[in-house]
């Protein structure tokens, strides 16, 4: 899919959908606020938000007293939404209006964060440009978390294809780079009664 057509897709879909709407719909990013307690990310970390849309966690991360978060997204029309919801909060935010794989990093980060952004990319240029992006965007002991769809979840989704992922086929890719730490699956119940199943790797920067 040509990127001007996949921009144009998903600025359409947060212009006519609403939160409850979209499937990757969470009130509570239970998972990813977990994984941050676990690594114990702290306070002062800067986190990149990859996908983040006008996903909540954003709204978790102030909350909580993060200082140094970035969200990036394809869509304009998401970050948007997210700037309105979060008030005057939202300045507090850096915003990036970029396709994930054709991010250009201006600073360095200690957390690189991604649910449900990764599995669009089904080319095998896009995902290395990816993986040595985030190579050289997260700082040495730095960690990157990264949610797909597992071999049991959806082929689509919101009607485009997606790449699914098995534990040894994810820990292998990011593997190139990355040392890992663990890889789970979770089940994510959505707006509509459905059951998408995911895997989330996560990895660490170690040289």
């Amino acid at each position: 899919m040509e990127d001007f057509n996949r921009k144009n897709h998903w600025d359409n879909i947060y212009q006519t959908k609403s939160l409850q709407e979209v499937s990757w719909y969470q009130p509570v990013p239970e998972t990813s606020l977990q994984i941050m307690a676990d690594l114990n990310i702290s306070i002062d970390a800067s986190i990149i938000d990859i996908g983040g849309g006008d996903s909540f966690l954003v709204d978790e991360l102030l909350q909580k007293g993060y200082t140094d978060v970035s969200v990036l997204d394809i869509s304009e029309a998401a970050l948007k939404r997210a700037q309105t919801r979060l008030g005057d909060q939202a300045t507090k935010v850096e915003w990036i209006c970029a396709d994930a794989s054709e991010f250009i990093p201006t600073k360095t980060y200690d957390y690189w964060h991604d649910r449900a952004a990764f599995h669009f990319l089904t080319q095998a240029h896009e995902i290395e440009q990816y993986l040595k992006t985030a190579h050289q965007a997260l700082n040495l002991g730095g960690y990157l978390t990264v949610g797909t769809f597992s071999e049991n979840g959806p082929l689509k989704c919101s009607g485009i294809p997606i790449q699914q992922y098995s534990e040894m086929q994810l820990s292998a890719t990011f593997g190139k780079y990355f040392k890992k730490i663990n890889c789970f699956t979770v089940d994510h119940p959505t707006p509509f009664d459905t059951i998408q199943n995911f895997i989330f790797g996560i990895f660490q920067k170690t040289k």
